[in-house]
């Protein structure tokens, strides 16, 4: 069985901001636990460098729902999808600017950055994104945000995450203006326009979703990310999730946070909010034997409303009550 159009529904579910819980539709075939939304981690991370156009289409074929961009903006204020404020990682720049670096202090030490936004889009686009992950990428380039849209529409949903974005405010730059004005343009910044590409936007900022429920008035669905660090854990308190509520419609915190706070989920559901932790590796299932059995774990006996994983393919499915 296909399952793709029975989670199709569910998105629906999810991006309107409620749970699936038990009365998900029934079928006889094997199928995700009910609200289970499968979201690519930068696309299928584990198979293709990250946030490439490879990345992005091996995640679709897997079956997901949804890819996950992260934004950056470039000095001519363009959003692109990458992941770190800076470009050493995952690209050539070294070779490509020699020069352009700034000597940073990290953990006490300096080092040499390329920080994204001290780079035009045209110079980021002669960058090499792919040779970093494997020599078969060699010349993969940096996406903008309207290129991921053209690529995924009507595939996929995005789950795009604001990544910095009071860095940029610091910058001149106003990435929640930037991120509304580009959805608007392609005709996505109203929930349930184009039911064939979901939009759900989501950030470790608070301010920032603030921002654009309060500010900009967006309708489209919000998610706060939650780490593992003892004030993100506030969050997760009768009040936190309370404060959650007005102004956004779903959590997405750090996988381990929900084995360390029983309850965490039934509570979050209370509040009206949904559950998509992160991040789920096949080469770290952490105590587990395989990484679709970790999954599993957290669909089907914990209850989260969808998983994000950089392996789309493993995600996990069970036998229907009574099946095999």
């Amino acid at each position: 069985m296909n399952t793709k159009p029975l989670r199709a529904v569910l998105t629906l579910l999810l991006v309107a901001g409620f749970g699936c819980g038990p009365d998900a539709p029934e079928t006889s075939d094997p199928v995700p636990a009910p609200g289970s939304i499968l979201i690519a981690h930068r696309g299928a991370s584990a198979y293709a460098p990250e946030h490439s156009r490879e990345a992005y289409e091996l995640g679709i074929e897997q079956g997901a729902d949804f890819i996950e961009p992260d934004l950056q903006i470039t000095r001519d204020g363009v959003l692109i999808a990458l992941h770190d404020l800076t470009l050493e990682r995952t690209t050539n720049v070294r070779e490509v600017f020699p020069d352009r670096f700034r000597a940073t202090e990290v953990r006490g030490e300096l080092v040499d950055v390329w920080v994204a936004n001290d780079f035009t889009l045209e110079e980021i686009q002669q960058l090499d994104a792919g040779s970093w992950f494997g020599v078969e990428f060699a010349g993969t380039p940096i996406l903008t945000l309207a290129e991921v849209i053209d690529l995924v529409r009507g595939r996929a949903g995005l789950f795009i995450e604001t990544k910095a974005p009071e860095v940029y405010g610091d910058r001149g730059f106003d990435m929640e203006a930037l991120l509304l004005e580009e959805l608007a343009r392609h005709g996505l910044d109203q929930p349930g326009v184009d039911p064939e590409t979901p939009i759900v936007i989501q950030s470790f900022s608070a301010a920032s979703l603030r921002l654009l429920h309060d500010e900009h008035g967006t309708a489209l669905p919000l998610a706060l990310l939650i780490g593992g660090g003892e004030a993100s854990r506030e969050w997760l308190t009768p009040e936190g999730l309370s404060e959650v509520a007005t102004f956004a419609t779903g959590i997405g915190p750090t996988k381990s946070l929900l084995l360390d706070i029983p309850g965490v989920i039934d509570l979050a559901h209370e509040h009206g909010l949904t559950v998509v932790p992160w991040t789920f590796r096949g080469d770290d299932p952490g105590d587990w034997d395989t990484v679709d059995a970790e999954m599993a774990h957290y669909l089907y006996e914990l209850g989260v409303d969808g998983i994000i994983t950089n392996n789309p393919d493993l995600f996990p499915t069970r036998p229907p009550p009574g099946g095999p």
